[in-house]
């Protein structure tokens, strides 16, 4: 099964006209009670969509990004490149590999494409605004996000003729919104001040596949990789701030070495959180309920440092 959002379940059946959005939340509800408890909530949906007979998920010989979702084999789509990012290298099993990423963007939305040892080399060649075509390509979940990877028959080509992206949504940004309107799945782009900086938690991952390891795996090299937070106001509200471990290095705007040093040395972060106070910054990700505490908190995708004769042009503008 597809991992299609709740709320893009909800949205596509009740899209449909066949349930309101009343009745659809009832049928929900009945549908969980019916099964015991036994599914959740994004099941129950699952299931009534195919009892009336929507369909969720397009053919995928040609997805825009939005429409691809974890568990997603052999699809394709069309992006333009907005970052590509720098080339890490790992051990494993004292054999050496690297991996590199990319952020891919269109109309609808944006998504990181990860490549792995020999496929790094076919990015010597790529840069930023490239458009590029992705075939026979799967779709896995990480960190709450959505990333592409190659299998065997995937593949790539680079401005390939005739074939453009007009429009890509990290160009224009993901909607500008205030955090006291913020709702669950959303993909929104945030401008605030910094008000709160928590120290970077460490942790061990996979060297290749970058998942967190729960404990002593045999035959392993674990990789170290960093998450950081930070609390984010602009005058409507708060929300936490969660950065990934290239994301911490945008904000930082330290290289990875340079922020594994905290992990020994913590004392010597505490004048990088004093020099983050009070610092505005345009953040670019997706609204998400931490369960645990019952509160929304924002996956950072892309951070760029406020421009304040930007923002100003842009009240203008709006004025």
């Amino acid at each position: 099964m597809y991992k299609i959002p709740l709320n893009e379940i909800k949205s596509k059946i009740i899209e449909s006209k066949m349930l309101t959005s009343e009745e659809l939340e009832s049928k929900i509800k009945s549908k969980i009670n019916e099964l015991s408890g036994l599914i959740s909530e994004e099941g129950a949906a699952h299931i009534i969509a195919n009892e009336l007979g929507i369909e969720l998920v397009k053919s995928t010989e040609s997805l825009k990004i939005k429409e691809l979702y974890a568990g997603m084999r052999n699809v394709s789509t069309v992006g333009k490149v907005i970052r590509k990012f720098e080339v890490r290298e790992f051990n494993k099993n004292n054999r050496e590999g690297k991996v590199c990423s990319i952020m891919l963007g269109d109309e609808t939305d944006t998504i990181r494409v990860v490549f792995w040892n020999d496929q790094v080399d076919s990015l010597a060649n790529v840069n930023d605004n490239d458009i590029i075509i992705l075939k026979d390509v799967y779709v896995k979940e990480n960190n709450g996000g959505k990333e592409i990877h190659f299998g065997d028959k995937g593949g790539m080509e680079i401005n390939p003729a005739g074939v453009k992206v007009e429009t890509v949504r990290s160009t224009t940004g993901f909607n500008r919104k205030t955090i006291g309107n913020l709702t669950e799945e959303e993909g929104v782009e945030l401008m605030g001040t910094v008000v709160q900086v928590f120290d970077p938690r460490f942790f061990l991952v996979h060297p290749e596949t970058g998942k967190r390891l729960q404990g002593n795996e045999q035959g392993i090299t674990p990789a170290l990789s960093y998450v950081m937070n930070l609390v984010l106001d602009d005058g409507t509200g708060t929300i936490r701030c969660v950065f990934w471990k290239e994301q911490t290095n945008y904000l930082l705007s330290k290289k990875e070495d340079e922020i594994k040093e905290y992990k020994e040395n913590p004392q010597n972060f505490e004048d990088i959180k004093t020099d983050l106070l009070g610092e505005q910054f345009k953040l670019k990700g997706r609204v998400k309920r931490n369960q645990m505490f019952d509160r929304l908190e924002f996956n950072v995708q892309l951070v760029q440092k406020a421009n304040p004769e930007e923002e100003l042009a842009r009240l203008g503008n709006n004025s």
